[in-house]
């Protein structure tokens, strides 16, 4: 038979969760077909000895949506191993999208997952070649990428098709819900993975509105869940919020008979106040007890964001804000100088913000160099003056390119190593694609590898490769992926255990329109492999954006 690759003298972690155990590994025509001995010749060999050899990883929680479009790559999540991404989490997405509503996508991106309004446009261009969600599933895979794609239907891109913008204004009528519902039918039947959703009050939209999915009414999004159920597919994906929470969750469930991921359960709570880690834990397990298939998204990384204060994104939500969200720039800079709005501001943090805000540090600022990675808290006692009024200084003196960063929450690593242990949780939420100013949590792979395995020990092996692999693709109904097995398709990670991390991050200026992102490198990964084709080694790419590229769109979880 002879194979088109072998990789030889690794040790084998099958992502079940089963011990380690040395052996090689045959492919051919994209398809594993050996696995522990594999004699056969081969084109093509990797040497793994000293090395892990696993399934590629899975990661549930992406905001590629847009950046698929002039990305095909998606950088940087397979630079660490992720062979398979699911996009449009968090009800998010640019289908199904109208011409004419375009731009309130665009800048509802911009303000909601912090994503260049520049970017967008340049990236996505003037003549989008998709309106219907069918349609953008068709483009994806027409366009190509170099990892595995699944793509579920967002509740805003949604909301706004049928409603228009009053659907940031008010609840649907009865027509309206059947036809988004009818919708939902039509993107299952076309492939979609599944609905997702939000009521999180930090989700704001363009102009400062709440985006679309929030002024749903539970009925709309139980009449829409019910698609799933009808078609018996897909995975109910939802961003934890007032009136949709635990009861609502298991609701869901019920109604569809499909999974339920919720977006985030995290340590200390943080800026989102939405009960204590061990609070939400409780209720959990209360609903698996109950035969509920709910399953808690969590991350293995602080949730720091950087931010400027010409994007506040996490103070959008304050009542404060509202005339900011609403100004353009000269606008900004006026209400950020004026006391009254300081002292809205300042009432507001020490309401809910006071312990995060008294982290914060000046991360970037060209003026005061000395200033960065120092805590605002710190040089406003220095300087005798209150802390908000000196990053709002900074920031006016600086034209708003001071950049700070706040620990939002996941900042105490034993609540961390208790989340990841639990069994209801999933690890999820690196928001790859979003946030790319202002956080890079696309590392979360090999930060996992490196940091909970290797140094804190909290994790075996096996448990964390499991984690990254068969857990997401079984949670989310990603039938194909996510286990090494003779069958089934060729994705591949290739690790040295003694080695593997993610670097420090650092910020690069390579989006479309020359802006900015933070990315973090990956340490320590061999091999990455794509339905049979090495597309990266020894940290570099083995293929282009230009190339016929490896990965599949994944039409309800499973490639055609």
């Amino acid at each position: 038979m002879g194979y088109d690759l072998k990789i030889v003298g690794g040790r084998i972690i099958d992502g079940t969760g089963k011990p380690a155990y040395e052996g090689d590994v045959g492919i051919k025509d994209g398809k594993v077909v050996a696995l522990g001995k594999a004699p056969e010749a081969s084109d093509a060999t990797i040497n793994a000895g000293g090395r892990i050899v696993a399934p590629g990883f899975v990661d549930i929680h992406t905001h590629y949506d847009a950046q698929i479009n002039w990305d095909p790559m998606l950088s940087i999540s397979p630079w660490h191993g992720v062979t398979t991404v699911v996009m449009g989490n968090c009800g998010f997405g640019i289908a199904p999208t109208r011409k004419e509503h375009r731009d309130l996508i665009v800048r509802t991106l911009e303000n909601v997952e912090g994503m260049s309004v520049k970017s967008l446009e340049a990236g996505l261009g003037a003549d989008w070649s998709f309106e219907t969600f069918p349609e953008y599933l068709d483009s994806v895979e027409n366009g190509g990428s170099s990892i595995n794609v699944a793509a579920l239907l967002g509740h805003t891109p949604l909301r706004l098709y049928v409603m228009g913008p009053e659907s940031t204004e008010r609840a649907a009528t009865d027509e309206e819900v059947a036809r988004m519902k009818g919708i939902m039918r039509e993107g299952l039947e076309a492939g979609a993975l599944g609905f997702a959703t939000s009521k999180s009050p930090t989700h704001v939209g363009y102009e400062g509105r709440p985006v679309p999915s929030r002024m749903a009414e539970f009925s709309e999004i139980r009449d829409i869940a019910s698609a799933l159920g009808e078609q018996k597919a897909g995975i109910i994906q939802a961003t934890v919020g007032r009136d949709l929470s635990f009861d609502e969750f298991a609701e869901l469930n019920k109604i569809s008979g499909r999974n339920v991921s919720w977006t985030a359960l995290l340590g200390g709570g943080g800026v989102l106040n939405v009960g204590s880690m061990e609070e939400q834990l409780t209720q959990s397990a209360e609903l698996v007890k109950n035969g509920y298939a709910v399953f808690p998204q969590v991350t293995c990384r602080p949730l720091n964001f950087e931010f400027r204060f010409d994007q506040p994104f996490l103070f959008q939500s304050m009542p404060a804000f509202a005339p900011v969200n609403k100004a353009d720039h000269a606008g900004k800079l006026k209400l950020y100088a004026d006391a009254d709005f300081r002292e809205g501001f300042r009432a507001a943090v020490q309401g809910g913000m006071r312990a995060a805000w008294e982290k914060t540090v000046v991360s970037f600022c060209s003026n005061m160099p000395d200033y960065e990675e120092r805590l605002v808290s710190e040089i406003a006692k220095e300087k005798g003056v209150d802390s908000l009024d000196l990053a709002l200084d900074l920031s006016l003196e600086s034209d708003l390119t001071t950049r700070f960063r706040i620990p939002v929450a996941n900042s105490n690593e034993d609540d961390i190593a208790i989340l990841l242990k639990d069994p209801a949780t999933v690890l999820g939420l690196s928001d790859a694609g979003a946030h790319a100013s202002q956080l890079c949590d696309a590392c979360f792979s090999t930060h996992l590898l490196g940091h909970w395995v290797r140094e804190k020990k909290v994790l075996s092996l096996e448990e964390a490769v499991r984690m990254l692999t068969s857990r997401p693709a079984e949670v989310f109904g990603i039938k194909d992926r996510g286990k090494l097995e003779k069958g089934a398709p060729a994705d591949v990670v290739v690790f040295d255990p003694d080695t593997v991390g993610a670097s420090a991050l650092r910020r690069v200026h390579d989006l479309p329109a020359g802006e900015d992102r933070l990315i973090a490198d990956a340490i320590g990964v061999t091999a990455v492999v794509v339905n049979g084709t090495l597309i990266r080694e020894n940290g570099t790419d083995m293929l282009s954006a230009g190339d016929k590229l490896p990965g599949r769109l994944l039409r309800n979880g499973m490639a055609a």
